[in-house]
């Protein structure tokens, strides 16, 4: 008896932790430690529940004394693997068309390098076979984003380069952003605080009609920085809730953690919405490359406020083997009518 309603008691524990897995910010806990991350890697979370699905079904059927308590937790199981698909299938597992850039559209590049990683050559020949017009990379020394910028120059592609660094030993400490020469003169503050931990660089258009852009490398939630990415993560709403802004980069955070901080049900983050939602790539993993795209985190964004719409949108999975633990993203945006 004792046995049986302690197996009771493990099987409602494991539902509502799965419950809470599945569908934290139902619960206010998308930002709380444990849940935040493990909805982050809801691809991974659901094949590894549809393993858990089969071993104990195996051990249901090969046991009659685990027989009752392994199919339950099956069927848990099972159930929270359902949900989590269902949920993933909403956001879309890839569509990566694009419509005819058109004058005025604006091309969006964005990849963590990892400090570097992938090199000059690689970064400008992808900014180059996609006509980027914006190239935001995390993790990219000022130096790096200069030989980028000269090679891309070199191919009659003229970009600005701005780099805010909080400190030179560190190469994720650094985040580079170049700008076509097109889209006119920028400013940056280099001795302003952006995100917490690590920078992002607001460049301010000198010409008013342009978009403020925003290269955003905000902290991972991790132990000793929760904190922080919270912080971050409102910063980061803040800049949505301004007008006319695109921010691209890596966010450390995916459309779950959201949940508290969008300005409505149209919106991703304060008044922005994401590229990827918008095309149904949002369940596309942008990290870590060593797993496949399905089973990965979507933290890499591109976001617009209203002044544009995106017209095309996909991850990058052809440079995997490329250095960087990240993919890059790629969005078209339209100025809205």
């Amino acid at each position: 008896m004792i046995q049986r309603f302690l197996a009771a008691i493990f099987i409602l524990a494991t539902a509502a932790a799965l419950i809470v897995a599945a569908w934290p910010q139902l619960f206010s806990l998308e930002q709380t430690v444990g849940a935040a991350q493990v909805v982050s890697m809801r691809g991974l979370s659901a094949a590894a529940a549809f393993v858990a699905v089969l071993a104990l079904t195996l051990i249901a059927l090969l046991s009659a004394r685990m027989h009752r308590f392994a199919a339950s937790l099956a069927v848990v199981a099972l159930a929270f693997s359902a949900l989590t698909l269902v949920v993933l299938a909403t956001r879309g597992f890839g569509s990566p068309g694009f419509e005819t850039k058109a004058e005025g559209d604006v091309t969006v590049l964005s990849w963590n390098t990892l400090g570097d990683a992938p090199g000059a050559q690689a970064i400008a020949d992808l900014a180059l076979e996609n006509d980027a017009d914006i190239v935001s990379l995390p993790e990219t020394t000022r130096e790096l984003g200069f030989e980028v910028a000269q090679l891309m120059a070199a191919a009659d592609r003229p970009m600005w380069v701005h780099t805010l660094a909080y400190d030179q030993i560190s190469k994720s400490r650094s985040t580079t952003v170049l700008i076509s020469v097109a889209l006119g003169e920028y400013d940056v503050d280099l001795q302003a605080r952006t995100t917490s931990t690590l920078p992002s660089v607001v460049a301010i258009p000198q010409d008013p009609a342009n978009p403020t852009i925003v290269a955003v490398h905000a902290v991972a939630p991790v132990r000793g920085e929760m904190t922080n990415w919270r912080t971050d993560l409102d910063w980061l709403a803040e800049q949505c809730r301004g007008s006319n802004v695109i921010l691209a980069g890596d966010f450390n955070s995916t459309l779950d953690h959201y949940a508290s901080l969008t300005d409505g049900a149209d919106f991703a983050l304060g008044s922005c919405t994401d590229a990827a939602s918008a095309t149904d790539n949002a369940a596309i993993g942008t990290w870590p490359t060593q797993l496949p795209s399905l089973l990965g985190a979507p933290i890499d964004h591109v976001m617009s406020t209203s002044e544009w719409t995106t017209t095309g949108m996909r991850v990058i999975e052809s440079h995997d083997g490329f250095g960087s633990d990240h993919r890059p993203i790629l969005a078209t945006l339209s100025r809205t009518q």
